[in-house]
């Protein structure tokens, strides 16, 4: 069952339950890993429909930062409850523990003259792709190179 069914059904239920915060939000999802599709012209991956999911996660932490700022606290909170529906569809994000050891191995295997921020990151966002919140991993590696 690819994500797109599995949030199809889901959306079903939520319908059934009457639960519209969560209808509504796993409707979002659809629209743009429809438009997704119909942006590429051919059926999406698993790890295109990630992406995409990824994508909206990020929208939503970015909404909750600004939201959080200008003191709208029932909307920051409306948008970490979306932001929870849609995560239960990605990969289990790894620690920061876990992510400052790879980072770590990572600054050890480059030469010290190329150590830099953007070589570092360079080396380890392939290894954290959709593990890993990418703000996370530069405040580490930034933290890691002082």
């Amino acid at each position: 069952m690819t994500i797109k069914d599995q949030i199809s059904a889901d959306m079903k239920d939520a319908m059934r339950a009457k639960d519209q915060l969560k209808v509504d939000t796993l409707r979002a999802a659809l629209s743009a890993i429809t438009y997704k599709k119909v942006e590429t012209g051919a059926d999406l991956s698993t790890d295109d429909e990630l992406a995409v999911l990824q994508k909206q996660v990020k929208q939503r932490n970015d909404s909750i930062a600004e939201y959080t700022k200008a003191n709208r606290i029932e909307l920051a909170d409306k948008e970490a409850k979306e932001r929870d529906i849609l995560a239960k569809y990605l990969p289990a994000q790894k620690s920061e523990a876990e992510v400052k050891q790879i980072i770590l191995e990572a600054i050890a295997g480059i030469d010290a003259a190329q150590r830099n921020q953007g070589n570092v990151m360079k080396v380890v966002m392939p290894k954290l792709k959709g593990l890993a919140d990418g703000n996370l991993v530069r405040q580490i590696v930034t933290d890691a190179l002082k």
